[in-house]
């Protein structure tokens, strides 16, 4: 299992606006045999910051993710929204060590 943290901050006029794709997204890519959850979170106390939690079966599925055509979608949308770049830190789960979700 791997397991990506995306972290994304969005100017305070497209919060709405990018809680709106990055759920189109998320609706889509749950949906992907490769992945296992997909989770949009936004901070309490900074709405415009938001964490996407990305959990792949394997490593192949990281890449077939991005050869959709949602993700496509979202990445185009969502570009011109972003305070800064978006950052990604990636972890390998540790418990259950063998979570199939």
């Amino acid at each position: 299992m791997l397991i990506i943290h995306v972290h994304v901050h969005v100017k305070p006029e497209y919060v709405e606006a990018f809680r709106q794709a990055t759920t189109e997204n998320a609706s889509n890519s749950v949906r992907e045999a490769g992945i296992a959850r997909f989770d949009v979170i936004q901070q309490a106390d900074d709405p415009t910051r938001f964490v996407l939690v990305e959990c792949y079966r394997t490593l192949e599925a990281t890449a077939a993710h991005k050869a959709t055509a949602h993700y496509a979608r979202w990445r185009d949308a969502v570009a011109d929204m972003m305070a800064e770049p978006r950052t990604a830190v990636k972890y390998e789960n540790v418990f259950p060590a063998d979570a199939a979700w």
